[in-house]
C-alpha cells in the first residue's frame, strides 16, 4: 500500500494496487475490517458520515474510491457524470448477464491484505447502489463473514433478466450459495419501489434460502433509494451496525 496524505478529517489516505489496478482507499478506526464501498457518485458528506458510524463501533473501515470525488455532495451533473465513468470503464459489468464485475477481484485484494494487519474472525463488506452486491461476490473468500447489500443495482435494470441477474458468475455464484448452506448469512436493504433493485432480491431468496436477511423499506416516494445515506433509514442503519458486530466481534 503506498501512503500519501491525509483528505479526509481523521482518516489515513493511502493508495492501493492490484493486479496494475490503483484505487485511493482511506482508513479509519481499530478493530475487524469493514470494506465501505460508496454509491454514485463518490465518497459524499452522507457516505463518510455513515462510514465514521461503523468506524466508531469498533472496526477498521477501508473505504475506496472508485468514482467521483470525497466530500463532494450529489448533484445531477455529478451523479450523470460519475455514471457515466462506471458505464464505460471496464471495472464494472454494468449490462452482461452472469458476470462478475472484475473490480471484486481487487476488493478481494484490499480486504486480504488488510485483514491479515487487522486480524479478527473476519471482514465485513458494505456496498450501496451501484457497489452493492459487491460485498456478495466478495463472499467467495472464506474471511466475508459479514455481506451487506444496500440498494444493489448492477447490473442496471433494463428488461426482465438483468433487474433479477445479481452480478456473479456461475462459478462465484456456486461457491456463494456453498457458503451460505454454510451458515454465513447475507444482510440485503432496499426500499420497496426502488425500480433500481430490480427484482434481486427474489433471486437472493430463491438461491440463499434462509441465509438472505432482506430488509424491504415502504417508498415514501419513487426517489427513495439510499437506504443508508441520502435517505437513510434509522432502524436500518442500526441493524447494519448490529450485524456487523454480531459477525465480526
Amino acid at each position: 500500500m503506498k501512503t500519501s496524505n491525509q483528505v479526509l478529517s481523521g482518516w489515513h489516505h493511502s493508495e492501493f494496487t492490484h493486479e496494475g489496478v490503483t484505487h485511493p482507499v482511506y482508513r479509519r478506526g481499530t478493530g475487524p475490517l469493514v470494506v465501505v464501498v460508496h454509491e454514485i457518485p463518490g465518497i459524499t458528506p452522507l457516505v463518510e458520515q455513515f462510514a465514521n458510524e461503523v468506524a466508531d463501533s469498533g472496526f477498521t473501515v477501508a473505504m475506496p474510491l472508485l468514482v467521483g470525488e470525497v466530500g463532494r455532495g450529489p448533484s445531477g451533473s455529478y451523479i450523470a457524470k460519475s455514471m457515466a465513468k462506471v458505464c464505460i470503464s471496464r471495472e464494472f459489468t454494468t449490462m452482461a448477464l452472469g458476470k462478475t464485475s472484475p473490480v471484486i477481484s481487487w476488493l478481494r485484494a484490499l480486504a486480504s491484505t488488510l485483514h491479515a494487519e487487522c486480524g479478527g474472525k473476519g471482514v465485513g463488506a458494505v456496498g450501496m447502489c451501484f457497489s452493492g452486491g459487491f460485498a456478495l461476490g466478495m463472499m467467495v473468500d472464506d474471511i466475508m463473514l459479514a455481506p451487506v447489500l444496500s440498494q444493489p443495482s448492477l447490473p442496471f435494470s433494463v428488461g426482465k433478466s438483468r433487474a433479477a441477474d445479481i452480478n456473479l458468475s456461475k462459478q462465484d455464484l456456486e461457491r456463494v450459495v456453498e457458503r451460505a448452506a454454510a451458515g454465513c448469512q447475507v444482510l440485503g436493504l432496499r426500499y420497496d419501489k426502488d425500480s433500481l433493485v430490480g427484482d434481486r432480491f427474489s433471486t437472493l431468496r430463491e438461491i440463499l434460502g434462509d441465509a438472505f436477511v432482506a430488509v424491504e423499506l415502504p417508498s415514501a416516494s419513487k426517489r427513495d433509494h439510499s437506504v443508508l445515506t441520502e435517505q437513510r433509514h434509522e432502524p436500518s442503519v442500526q441493524q447494519v451496525l448490529g450485524f456487523l458486530r454480531e459477525k465480526l466481534h
